[in-house]
C-alpha cells in the first residue's frame, strides 16, 4: 500500500489502528509545519524539536478520537502543536530568569487568535523580529521610554517622572 497516496483522513483511521508507516506519512507531510509552528511560539530549536516529537506521539495515541466533522486534520494538528508549545512556554516562565523583561525577548501582547493560520502566526512573529530591530537602533534613552511604556505599562506621566524628562519629550 503507497501510504503518500492517501488523504489525512484515510491515513488517520489507519493509524487508529496503529498503523505506524501512516504516522511517517503524516510526519512526512506535516513535520515542518509543526516544527516551524513551535519554533515560532517558543524560539528554541531544541524545545521545538521537542515539541514536534510530543505532538506526533499526542497524534498517535489520539488518533481515533480525532473528528473530522470538527476541523480538519491540519486545523487539529496545529492546535496540537500551539497547545504544546504555549503549555512549555508556561513551564519555562516560572523559572526566575524568565520574569526580567528585555527588548531581546520582549512579552509582546501577542494579537493573534486561536482562528489565526500558521502563516498569519510567522507574519507576527516577523513583525515582533523588525520591531525589536527598529528599536535597538534607537538611542538607549528612547528604547527605554518605550520599554517603560509598552512592557512594563507605564503612563507618559510616569515615564516622565521616572526619567526625569519634560512630559512633552516623552510623548
Amino acid at each position: 500500500m503507497d501510504y503518500a497516496e492517501l488523504d489525512d483522513n484515510s491515513l488517520l483511521r489507519l493509524l487508529a489502528f496503529k498503523h505506524s508507516d501512516a504516522l511517517s506519512t503524516l510526519y512526512d507531510r506535516y513535520g515542518s509545519l509543526v516544527f516551524s509552528i513551535a519554533l515560532a511560539i517558543i524560539k528554541d530549536r531544541g524545545s521545538a524539536e521537542e515539541i514536534t516529537q510530543d505532538v506526533f506521539l499526542r497524534v498517535w495515541e489520539n488518533a481515533a478520537l480525532y473528528d473530522q466533522n470538527r476541523a480538519t486534520f491540519r486545523n487539529w494538528l496545529t492546535r496540537i502543536t500551539r497547545n504544546r508549545a504555549i503549555d512549555a512556554l508556561r513551564r519555562n516562565r516560572v523559572r526566575p530568569e524568565h520574569h526580567a523583561i528585555d527588548w531581546a525577548e520582549p512579552s509582546f501582547k501577542n494579537r493573534a487568535t486561536d482562528n489565526n493560520t500558521p502563516s498569519r502566526t510567522v507574519e507576527l512573529q516577523l513583525q515582533q523580529e523588525r520591531v525589536r530591530a527598529a528599536i535597538a537602533q534607537l538611542p538607549e534613552e528612547q528604547g527605554q521610554a518605550l520599554k517603560l511604556a509598552y512592557l512594563q505599562g507605564y503612563t507618559h506621566h510616569e515615564i516622565a517622572k521616572q526619567l526625569d524628562e519634560p512630559l512633552g519629550t516623552i510623548k
